[in-house]
């Protein structure tokens, strides 16, 4: 996954130093100021995020970085609109998140922060969230990323052929320099014309001219990147080479810390880099991995299988097999995956082999223990561990990380795809100047 895998882990790793939504001031008139197919957006939606984001850059230092707010408005607006359309694909999907997946992933978003529930709900609340309007935003982040593991991350698919390719020509794979990147990027607009071109032009010669004359690139690409990245100041973190995106790679290993590349031209836009810093990182330690021996009951969630029944029969399950039953006579009968016939073994799993939310969960097991419900882009399991052992893996390990870094590179560049389709499926107008009348 990424850098929207990106979508979950991004809002996580913020949650606890803002508030993403504020409460709307109650006298100020509710205008629409957006209409997406069937669906309004109003100012106080708007607003109420929009001084989230503000006050997300203020408590980062980030203040100077922040665009005029009509500016801002139009950036966040366009997020909304992005998020309700997707909302929307997730509800026509079936797609449902209930308070027992809510409450696993805050308790996540609090294991990872070292905090308590307790101390989780009063940073929350001291931020201006209530912890009921936090629950909902965790609803719609955990609906989102399930929505793009059905339409997109379980449908790529990595071949053996793109591997060896992959290791043949980056023999750099566990020695190498990771990047710290940030860019603007001025997309090209939809149905584009003769006039639509010109204003992207004007646009970008605006950009260039700021550049040239010595502006701070991180306020230019708050103001004036088409990315939800902008208001971080275009910045994408720290990167190697094979994680960059697409053609950004070859610029990026040509820059020293603190250049620009000159203006590059994609389908999608027009393209600035600046790189930031840069790192040597060596992993060739991590050549001598834990393997995992584990076997699994999948049920696969169809139009005759709900979320909640898969996961009510898993439950089921789970509770046969700790008063005794025999795990491997229950996944003969039950489970929908290849290795039924095997009795659930799936063999020796090295790290990055099974998708990350199997992986967390078998990894958090101790040996012969049976995991709760696990919900995947391929649907609910029960993973049990079997044993584990320590395995140099020499050439296997670059395999594993090559196929995981194609996969990553593959589920991104679809992602991207894919939301450009939804865009463009969907009726948007705006009506954010009839709001300000």
């Amino acid at each position: 996954m990424n850098q929207h895998q990106f979508l979950f882990k991004a809002f996580f790793s913020v949650v606890l130093s803002c508030a993403t939504l504020a409460q709307a001031a109650p006298t100020e008139v509710d205008r629409i100021v957006a209409i997406v197919n069937s669906e309004s957006i109003t100012s106080s939606q708007l607003r109420a995020r929009v001084d989230g984001v503000r006050k997300n850059l203020q408590n980062q230092g980030l203040a100077e970085q922040m665009p005029p707010r009509d500016v801002l408005e139009r950036q966040i607006l366009e997020q909304l609109v992005m998020e309700r359309i997707q909302l929307q694909q997730a509800r026509n999907a079936s797609i449902q998140v209930n308070d027992s997946m809510i409450d696993r992933a805050i308790n996540v978003v609090a294991g990872n922060n070292s905090l308590t529930l307790d101390q989780l709900r009063t940073a929350v609340t001291n931020s201006g969230l209530a912890w009921n309007k936090y629950r909902e935003e965790v609803r719609t982040e955990l609906m989102l990323g399930r929505l793009r593991e059905i339409d997109v991350d379980s449908k790529v698919t990595v071949s053996d052929a793109e591997v060896n390719n992959f290791v043949r020509n980056h023999p750099e794979v566990l020695l190498g320099t990771e990047y710290r990147v940030a860019h603007i990027v001025l997309r090209i607009p939809e149905n584009m014309d003769e006039q639509k071109l010109k204003e992207l032009q004007a646009r970008a010669d605006r950009v260039l001219s700021r550049l040239q004359a010595g502006e701070d690139f991180a306020k230019i690409a708050a103001d004036s990147s088409d990315t939800p990245d902008n208001v971080k100041g275009g910045e994408l973190g720290w990167l190697d080479r094979e994680r960059l995106p697409g053609f950004y790679a070859d610029v990026v290993s040509k820059l020293r810390p603190g250049e620009i590349s000159p203006p590059l031209q994609s389908s999608a836009g027009l393209h600035v880099i600046k790189l930031l810093d840069k790192r040597e990182r060596n992993n060739t330690a991590a050549q001598q991995v834990e393997q995992t021996h584990a076997r699994h009951i999948l049920l696969k969630v169809s139009e005759l299988l709900s979320d909640a029944e898969a996961q009510a029969r898993l439950n089921a399950l789970r509770e046969r097999i700790v008063n005794g039953a025999d795990f491997a006579e229950l996944a003969r009968a039950n489970s929908a995956d290849l290795s039924a016939a095997r009795g659930g073994d799936i063999g020796w799993v090295n790290p990055g082999d099974t998708v990350p939310e199997f992986e967390k969960a078998m990894n958090a097991l101790a040996p012969n223990q049976v995991s709760e419900p696990v919900r995947s882009p391929f649907g609910w399991h029960l993973v049990q561990v079997l044993e584990r052992r320590k395995q140099d893996m020499g050439e296997e390990y670059h395999r594993n990380i090559a196929r995981n870094i194609l996969r990553q590179r593959k589920a991104n560049e679809a992602y991207e795809d894919w939301l450009r389709q939804l865009r463009d499926e969907a009726y948007v107008e705006y009506k954010l100047e009839d709001a300000h009348e």
